[in-house]
């Protein structure tokens, strides 16, 4: 008799790092290595990622796509806030909300490589799953690989994360590449009883 144990309860990985509630821990990137990707300033992103960022949002306007960052660089301090106190006020576990958001230190936007994606054109799928029915997504699955971004959470994702169709992460760089090798890694591990 052969069971599986579900992918959220049970991960590994090839290199043996840990992993909480099926998210990896990721390094904080330094404020000297972020630029902004928005005209407030506000949203930021490493340097390298940053300016392949504002190259694709640039290449999908010449064909009428328009990419809105919502999110990217993120400490572990504004992830712990994010975390916790929307939990508390939705009454979740930290199992539940791991399921839709890193716990502290292991959120990708820590790393500055990540950015949370919208559509200019429907704002209402911002951070939705419906966003995948939005020109900007079909856009991103056709042409980001060539700017070196790439879907972090797609469906059924080893790591057990909800599907994430805006969450875009940059491996277009060496450094980017390490930062995320591990999560391309994962691989379910699977028990068997007698």
């Amino acid at each position: 008799d052969t069971q599986s144990t579900p992918l959220t309860s049970t991960l590994s990985n090839t290199s043996g790092n840990n992993t909480i509630l099926g998210h990896l821990a990721y390094k904080e990137a330094s404020l000297e290595e972020l630029t902004p990707i928005t005209a407030d300033r506000k949203i930021k992103m490493r340097r390298s990622a940053a300016q392949k960022f504002q190259a694709m949002v640039q290449s999908a306007r010449t064909v009428g796509v328009m990419l809105v960052p919502i999110s990217g660089f993120r400490s572990i301090q504004e992830q712990e806030q994010l975390f916790f106190n929307v939990s508390a006020q939705r009454n979740q576990t930290p199992a539940e909300r791991a399921a839709l958001s890193a716990p502290p230190g292991y959120s990708e936007h820590h790393t500055g490589y990540a950015v949370d994606i919208g559509d200019g054109a429907v704002p209402a799928t911002n951070l939705s799953p419906t966003f995948e029915n939005t020109k900007a997504f079909a856009w991103l699955q056709s042409n980001a690989a060539r700017f070196g971004f790439e879907l972090s959470f797609p469906r059924d994702n080893l790591q057990g994360v909800s599907y994430e169709p805006w969450h875009w992460r940059f491996v277009g760089d060496r450094d980017s590449l390490e930062t995320f090798y591990k999560a391309k890694n994962i691989k379910p591990v699977t028990s068997t009883s007698p």
